[in-house]
């Protein structure tokens, strides 16, 4: 698979999908079995998982930021949105 079909296939997945998976390359680089060829391509997916676990983590803090309570308990600067809107 190309970087670039790597990246898409990121892309696509859920913060848990992406987590995990990165999880798993932790564990195959602690093993120390890993030949140099793939652990730098380990490597180079890690970051990639990285990354997208980051940016996830970030549109969550920002609509968690979106939703305030005023005074009296009713969210503002909240914007509804459609279910399986991106």
């Amino acid at each position: 698979m190309s970087e670039e079909q790597t990246a898409q296939a990121i892309e696509k997945m859920s913060y848990e999908e992406a987590l995990t998976a990165l999880e798993d390359i932790v564990r195959q680089m602690e093993t120390g079995k890993v030949k140099l060829d793939e652990a730098i391509d380990y490597y180079e997916r890690g970051m990639l998982l990285r990354r997208h676990c980051e940016q996830k983590l970030s549109a969550a803090r920002l609509k968690i930021d979106q939703i305030t309570a005023s005074l009296n308990g009713q969210a503002i600067g909240f914007t509804p949105r459609c279910y399986g809107e991106e």
